[in-house]
């Protein structure tokens, strides 16, 4: 009799619970917020664009291009020890209509904004920066943004915030032949969980990122630029970092020294005073240079001599 009972009592429990998610069901969704729409006129001026508006691969192709062309990667902001937003309203506000630039965080939800009002399928990434680091230096933080494309069924890798290695036409993903893009040639390399690409300088392949397959939630991202803009071992807050990618040639800015590698290969590199600095964000970057900046140019290139 207690078994009985037992079993009407379990019955009537999950009764129950299932009256209590169909009502669930009849409940309003709550309303979300809707991501900022970016203003496509102005980026497109800001950028030099004037064709299409269609999802289309011809269109990110060209759109991949300009970007990094017209809208320099900088992180001089953090350097002077100024946090960044990623409210996307601060990031237009800035990229687009101040006429400054960017790191990842800043240029890869811009462009993956644009992407979507196009109507692209887009999907935010996270990964490592691994170019310019040796062994000794790894494990790298996760803290890297970029963006994956779906395009009639295929997958490409859109990232226009990787300063001065940065690929200049998006990178198709799960295969491994060399790529050839206007400045350098990448290939994409796949692990069991993330996608490594590699870039190829005087025959030998250089490590350039790793990203991880799994999409990131923007709040994810909140707590990487946290650490990329504040913490004391962030590379960005020891190191005045700003590029180019022109069509003619890459622009790269390493605290005082200017390296300039032309698409043919050939390289010459400047060591910068402090004025000189202030004329090259001007003339090479479009940066207007704030004069409070001044003071720290000058003391990294004091401490750079010692």
């Amino acid at each position: 009799m207690n078994s009985y009972r037992s079993v009407i009592d379990k019955t009537d429990h999950s009764a129950s619970l299932q009256r209590q998610i169909d009502a669930s069901w009849a409940k309003p969704l709550p309303v979300l917020v809707p991501v900022q729409e970016v203003d496509l006129d102005a980026y497109f001026a800001r950028i030099g664009y004037d064709g299409p508006r269609t999802p289309t691969l011809d269109v990110l192709k060209e759109l991949h291009a300009l970007h990094p062309a017209n809208i320099p990667f900088e992180a001089i902001d953090v350097f002077n020890d100024k946090p960044i937003s990623i409210a996307p309203d601060k990031i237009d506000q800035k990229l687009i209509h101040d006429g400054r630039g960017g790191y990842c965080f800043e240029h890869n939800s811009l462009f993956g904004r644009v992407l979507r009002g196009l109507g692209f399928d887009v999907e935010g990434l996270a990964g490592r920066v691994l170019w310019g680091y040796g062994e000794a230096d790894m494990p790298r933080p996760r803290c890297h943004m970029a963006n994956r494309v779906m395009i009639d069924g295929d997958a490409w890798l859109a990232d226009v915030g990787l300063g001065g290695c940065v690929p200049t036409a998006p990178l198709l993903l799960d295969v491994s032949i060399p790529q050839v893009t206007p400045h350098d040639t990448y290939r994409v390399l796949r692990s069991e969980h993330s996608y490594r690409v590699e870039l190829e300088r005087d025959g030998v392949w250089k490590a350039v990122h790793e990203i991880d397959y799994a999409p990131v939630a923007d709040i994810d991202y909140e707590v990487m630029n946290w650490y990329a803009s504040d913490h004391p071992e962030s590379g960005f807050c020891k190191t005045l970092m700003v590029a180019r990618s022109a069509p003619f040639a890459r622009f790269t800015l390493l605290n005082n020294r200017l390296t300039i590698r032309l698409v043919s290969g050939e390289e010459e590199q400047h060591t910068l005073s402090v004025g000189d600095i202030s004329q090259t964000l001007r003339d090479i970057f479009g940066i207007e240079p704030d004069p409070r900046w001044q003071g720290t140019f000058a003391r990294m290139i004091k401490h750079s001599h010692g």
